[in-house]
């Protein structure tokens, strides 16, 4: 099943009209049917994260379609990783507990942080090898 296809169905479980998970989300209808549709257009990752939680969907779900499509209650057992050999330093799990723990807007913002850190790190890097 492709990304449009588990969009579709979580807004359809939730019994929600696309203006409505558009509104819950915080974006314009026509990019909810965007992301439905066969143009395979792709909600950014912290868009992703506002569509789980306004579906109740595990984000491991909606963006590869592994694991259970229901979000779990339990902040450990819905957090892809949390319980593998990727998560055997404590503070790997710490950050994806607290990360859980987060509002909406905290964990869209320490995303960004995250992915800014990367690519200055790639950036660093790119620098290095061509010195």
């Amino acid at each position: 099943m492709k990304l449009a296809q588990r969009i579709r169905q979580a807004r359809r479980q939730r019994k929600l009209s696309q203006k409505a998970l558009a509104a819950l989300v915080g974006v314009q209808r026509s990019a909810v049917s965007n992301w439905e549709s066969v143009n395979s257009v792709q909600p950014a990752m912290a868009t992703m994260i506002a569509i789980c939680n306004a579906t109740n969907v595990s984000l491991e779900w909606l963006a590869t379609g592994q694991g259970k499509m229901q979000a779990a209650q339990d902040v450990d057992s819905d957090v892809p990783g949390a319980d593998t050999e990727d998560a055997d330093a404590p503070y790997k799990r710490d950050l994806l507990r607290a990360f859980r723990g987060m509002s909406h807007r905290s964990r869209i913002l320490l995303l960004e942080l995250a992915e800014a850190l990367v690519s200055t790190r790639r950036t660093r890097r790119a620098h290095a090898r061509t010195k």
